[in-house]
């Protein structure tokens, strides 16, 4: 079969995580055990997945004139996605800070930086021009009007569209009715509201669920440490095996998160193939 082409147009963002046994509360400190940089974004994360899933990836988004951006675009590379399209800007990349307690939860706050300076037009174009493109992904780390502009764009091609809505903010109808797939968690479904869209909730430790169909694929059993990025690594792997079918992406996807959050870290917590062909 061949390799699907994905273009991920989202987030790139450097992640600084502290990690402690609880988080703390308001006016609180707490002297922590370990504190790590690691390559991140909802965009990037995604689109590191679907590569390491066996996907032909290209990556639309921008990135600050600064050191994160040089070992972003290095990153990219050495995972092998095609950075082409990939913009530098005199805005600074967009960093993430990450608390994550002895559980496993995380909070984060992101300051986006340069991913809120992408153009529609440039994301568009790029859509338009990608060969052989099988599948557009998106999310709400950068600005909504650039998804908008891509997923039309992927629409002309007949390009099956996936919304990852998070950090969930309020979608348009227009955006809305250009997707194929929406897959938000739990707390991002419960603020959609009654969509008419063909909606895939992931549930955590729980697994991930098929509203339409009902089809429910059970997570993983595993200790976790860390769930930053987990949802990202089930979005990229369930992207690049969705042409071999809707269960087998979802097994595929629910895998690849279980085996993630064993580790800690986004992108640095991600199984390889191997290591998720031969789970399954």
């Amino acid at each position: 079969m061949k390799r699907p082409v994905i273009a991920v147009v989202g987030s790139v963002m450097m992640d600084l995580t502290a990690y402690a046994k609880k988080i703390p509360g308001p006016g609180e400190t707490l002297v922590g055990k370990q504190f790590t940089t690691g390559f991140g974004g909802k965009g990037a994360n995604q689109a590191v997945m679907a590569a390491i899933a066996g996907a032909e990836v290209y990556f639309i988004g921008k990135i600050g004139n600064d050191l994160f951006g040089d070992q972003f675009l290095e990153n990219f590379k050495a995972r092998g996605i095609n950075t082409k399209y990939i913009e530098r800007t005199t805005e600074p990349s967009g960093v993430a800070h990450i608390w994550v307690d002895e559980s496993g939860e995380n909070r984060i706050i992101i300051i986006p930086g340069a991913n809120h300076k992408i153009d529609s037009a440039v994301a568009a174009n790029a859509i338009a021009e990608i060969p052989n493109l099988d599948i557009v992904i998106g999310q709400c780390e950068i600005k909504q009007e650039v998804t908008l502009a891509a997923f039309k764009a992927a629409k002309v091609r007949s390009a099956t569209t996936i919304l990852n809505p998070a950090p969930f903010e309020e979608l348009s109808p227009d955006l809305i009715a250009l997707c194929d797939w929406i897959i938000p968690n739990e707390t991002e479904f419960a603020e959609l509201g009654n969509l008419n869209a063909n909606i895939l909730l992931t549930e955590g430790d729980q697994g991930v669920r098929h509203l339409s169909s009902g089809l429910h694929v059970p997570a993983i059993k595993v200790n976790a440490i860390d769930t930053t990025g987990a949802g990202d690594s089930f979005v990229g792997a369930f992207a690049a095996k969705l042409k071999e079918g809707e269960e087998i992406a979802m097994k595929f996807g629910c895998i690849a998160a279980g085996i993630s959050v064993t580790r800690k870290g986004a992108q640095s917590s991600y199984p390889s193939y191997e290591e998720i062909a031969t789970f399954s």
